[in-house]
């Protein structure tokens, strides 16, 4: 009896969306790229006659592996294992979570992002610092941030500047310090060679702490690492993030602000961004602005970028004057 023919993954999508109908198909290829529409598009235009028996099977293991993903977003790796070795027995519940894992890039530490952040604290909170940053850059921004708030002020910036500055970390530390807290936890989960940290993962975390919390890292920041401090700074608000500021702030920011720089700034802007500083101007001032960017003509975007970091720097000045408020996370920057 000849040996079956192993299908390749284009193969059985393309089996899949065949057996699928082209209602279904229609709606899976609006979440395709144009590379991913035309390379499928091609496999399908080349099956002639699939058997009942074939269809039949890439359709089990469409199902199984959907499944399998049902339960690692449910559970996480650990639980979607448990579940399928009990299920389907171990070799193929570990063939198919082999197989997700392969695309799905599950980052380390995964149990905890679904833990409370107060129990994460209680185990890291004597921690060495860095081996704190490791496992708050793994985190969501809100979680790190409440539990980076809650760690003692002494701590903190040093934390933060740990976050910025870390760049890969080696599977084999990471691991070390995931099965740590996986145990105290009482959770599972696996991991592969990962980067995290950095400056974009510090300030996503002190963009959600409290303001309170935020200039006391900042000012130690300051100390510890002026130019580190300046560039988390500038990272923290930019231009586009007007939007965010009440009328009376973004009316403050227009008096301020040179009009050569905010013309320049807004001409490369979204319009969501050209709508809300424009009905904070007069009608007339608003019209003027308009045709004076017209006239401009063409610019130099770093111009225009220089332009939008000067208009920055007088939002922060003024914000640290008291004169605007910025709203970020922690609750203390409410108005009433």
């Amino acid at each position: 009896m000849a040996k079956k023919k192993q299908l390749t993954g284009k193969e059985k999508a393309a089996i899949l969306l065949i057996s699928l109908g082209p209602d279904i198909s229609a709606r899976i290829y609006k979440h395709l790229t144009e590379e991913e529409i035309e390379k499928l598009t091609l496999e399908i235009s080349g099956v002639r006659k699939v058997d009942n028996e074939t269809k039949d099977e890439v359709l089990q293991q469409f199902h199984q592996l959907a499944i399998a993903q049902d339960y690692i977003t449910q559970g996480g790796i650990g639980y979607a294992k448990n579940v399928l070795e009990k299920a389907l027995g171990q070799e193929e519940a570990m063939e198919i979570i082999n197989r997700l894992t392969s695309t799905l890039q599950v980052r380390p530490f995964d149990f905890a992002r679904k833990a409370d952040p107060t129990q994460i604290l209680n185990f890291i909170q004597n921690e060495h610092p860095q081996t704190i940053a490791l496992i708050l850059s793994y985190l969501d921004s809100e979680q790190a941030g409440q539990i980076l708030s809650s760690l003692p002020q002494g701590v903190q910036a040093d934390v933060a500047r740990r976050i910025a500055l870390m760049d890969s970390t080696s599977p084999e530390i990471v691991n070390e310090v995931e099965n740590i807290l996986e145990r105290k936890l009482s959770a599972t989960v696996t991991q592969d060679y990962t980067q995290a940290g950095g400056i974009e993962s510090v300030v996503e975390v002190l963009n959600s702490v409290d303001r309170s919390t935020e200039r006391t890292i900042l000012d130690a920041l300051e100390i510890q690492d002026p130019e580190l401090a300046e560039e988390i700074k500038k990272r923290m608000f930019v231009f586009e993030d007007i939007v965010t500021l009440d009328n009376r702030s973004i009316q403050r920011v227009i008096r301020d602000v040179e009009n050569e720089d905010l013309q320049l700034a807004l001409k490369v802007a979204s319009e969501e961004v050209k709508e809300t500083v424009f009905s904070n101007m007069s009608q007339r001032m608003a019209e003027t602005f308009k045709e004076e960017m017209e006239f401009m003509g063409p610019v130099r975007l770093r111009d225009v970028e220089e332009a939008q970091t000067r208009i920055v720097g007088v939002i922060r000045r003024l914000e640290d004057a008291g004169e605007i408020v910025i709203a970020r996370g922690g609750g203390d920057d409410i108005i009433v």
